[in-house]
């Protein structure tokens, strides 16, 4: 993973020194709230609905076992013993006092961390698939292209005071893993038919109160044109996009309104004033990021591994987690772990400061000392020697850490909702853990097989609901909370937004709700069929019928 240099380190210093004046100067008096606004935002601090909440960034998803334990020790001693992993692969403490913000930040920086452009209207944290440099699907490691746009979009001038936030993915693999369609700027990484290395580049895309699936503005951009490519685009939405009415000002509002076509021809024409110019990209720079991301040492294995094979042969339980649990690597003889964060009762992404500590001792012992956050809210051990998989799963449910629902229903992907957040209409935890409790049979989950719920607390979508196979978002009824409910949507390649079923549901209804939209699907689906897959085939009025007794 990437290394600071002596300018990162010094430029991080200074940060903190100017925040912690800033910070003295609103304590005192000198700064009025919203004099202090834009300049706590810039340090990915919040004021929610109880307290304070800081997002720190963790860029693409990577983290070092020294970087989580330093996240452990800041939940220990300036928030309540946990923190909360978000699907833009950053996390979030839930707690802090204002006061302590500057400290926590020099604490961050000790490890190369920090808080910057994790909120206001910014290029925020670029995300990738969280497999990236160990699939087996690969068609080139993501990261060194993230960190290339990571260096590029930190404290660029022209880009700090966007019409409205910015979010970037890069998808690396055969299988998007990233929610790249739904994203402002989405890069899928893709070869030409003379085997050069470029992109497919989408515009925007977004969730939010206009969910839009991105749109292609170009089929292949050589990789050396990246940067200049993304400063056109960049350019073009920083000119034209609304500034007027911030429910309109993102950059999916601005290509629909244009229209794709023209916006192409925009974004092409101020490209053709950059292209070839400083922002081109060299060999020797590619090299220089790629080497911050080279494969660690792996053994050589062959194909075969007993351990494993009589683990799974004698282990059920061990059997079922690793069905659900462990990706193939690229690597014979390694395996890739994901950690599910989503053990009933607790919330979806929580994890305590004692799991992050031991979480980062297991990556020592069995992933050279690195781990992933997925977009799921999930960690991933990416490089496990597959004779260590049974020990690794014994130590794993020694601390509750082995739910075997990778991909199941009870792995909700679920916003803080409204127990925190002072933008949500309804509370969302609660629902998770109720859909969770309902489907509390480790059996009927592995029968009723993949499928996303996402549920978010506001229009705002921060858990994805418009994308999830069955989506839930929490509305305000006359001050009550209810819960309106979608079907069909899906990140995955094929990306999809959901339909919303009709009219919404009382908090203490939508398990029964959830019961009865499963049962329609085991009634009708064909073998070894998906439920978004029978969704698609067999429409809305199946589902409909059986919750409300009529179509319309």
């Amino acid at each position: 993973m990437y290394q600071y240099d002596e300018y990162d380190h010094q430029m991080l210093a200074d940060r903190i020194a100017q925040f912690r004046d800033q910070t003295a100067r609103f304590l005192s008096g000198e700064l009025a709230p919203a004099e202090f606004l834009p300049l706590r935002l810039q340090n990915g601090l919040y004021v929610q609905r109880l307290a304070p909440m800081l997002r720190i960034a963790i860029p693409y998803g990577m983290l070092s076992s020294k970087q989580l334990r330093k996240l452990a020790y800041i939940a220990d001693h300036f928030d309540k013993g946990y923190g909360h992993f978000t699907t833009r692969q950053n996390i979030q403490f839930n707690w802090p006092a204002i006061a302590d913000v500057p400290d926590i930040l020099a604490h961050l920086a000790e490890v190369e961390m920090h808080a910057i452009q994790t909120s206001g209207n910014c290029i925020r944290n670029t995300t990738t698939d969280q497999f990236a440099g160990s699939a087996a699907n690969e068609i080139e490691d993501s990261r060194p292209y993230c960190e290339i746009i990571r260096q590029w979009s930190t404290f660029h001038p022209e880009f700090a005071y966007l019409p409205r936030k910015f979010k970037i993915a890069v998808c690396g693999t055969q299988d998007d893993q990233a929610a790249t369609q739904v994203h402002d700027i989405g890069l899928f990484i893709v070869r030409n038919d003379e085997g050069e290395t470029g992109f497919r580049v989408l515009a925007g895309g977004g969730l939010g109160r206009t969910p839009v699936i991105g749109k292609e503005i170009r089929a292949f951009l050589p990789k050396q044109h990246l940067l200049s490519y993304l400063d056109a685009i960049l350019r073009v939405y920083n000119r034209e996009g609304r500034r007027d009415n911030k429910y309109k000002a993102r950059i999916k509002i601005l290509v629909k309104e244009t229209g794709v076509d023209n916006f192409r021809e925009k974004v092409e024409k101020e490209w053709r004033k950059l292209k070839d110019g400083p922002l081109t990209l060299t060999d020797s720079e590619f090299q220089r990021c790629k080497r911050f991301f080279h494969d660690p040492a792996y053994k050589h294995f062959g194909p075969q591994s007993p351990a494993l094979e009589k683990a799974l042969n004698t282990d059920v339980l061990f059997s079922n987690w690793y069905e659900q649990n462990v990706s193939v690597h690229k690597k014979p003889g390694y395996g890739i772990v994901t950690i599910c964060l989503k053990k009933t009762g607790v919330a979806p992404g929580d994890l305590t400061s004692a799991q992050m500590n031991f979480v980062a001792d297991l990556a020592e012992r069995y992933s050279f000392g690195e781990l992933r956050v997925s977009h799921e809210q999930n960690l991933i051990l990416a490089d496990v020697e597959k004779d260590a998989l049974h020990s690794l799963w014994r130590e794993l449910k020694s601390q509750d850490l082995h739910a075997p629902n990778l991909g199941l229903l009870t792995d909700i992907i679920c916003c803080p909702g409204g127990d925190f957040c002072s933008l949500a209409n309804a509370k969302s935890i609660p629902i998770a853990e109720a859909i969770q409790r309902r489907f509390d049979d480790a059996e009927r989950l592995r029968q009723i097989g993949k499928l996303s719920v996402n549920i978010s607390g506001c229009m705002n979508a921060c858990g994805h609901h418009h994308v999830g196979n069955i989506g839930i978002l929490g509305v305000d009824k006359k001050g009550a909370e209810f819960y309106q409910i979608s079907l069909g949507g899906s990140a995955e390649n094929t990306t999809a937004l959901g339909d919303i079923i009709g009219p919404s549901f009382a908090q203490e209804d939508v398990p029964e709700v959830m019961d009865k939209l499963i049962g329609v699907f085991e009634r009708h689906k064909l073998a070894d069929e998906r439920f978004v897959d029978t969704y698609r085939r067999i429409g809305m009025t199946p589902f409909k019928e059986d919750i409300y007794g009529k179509a319309d």
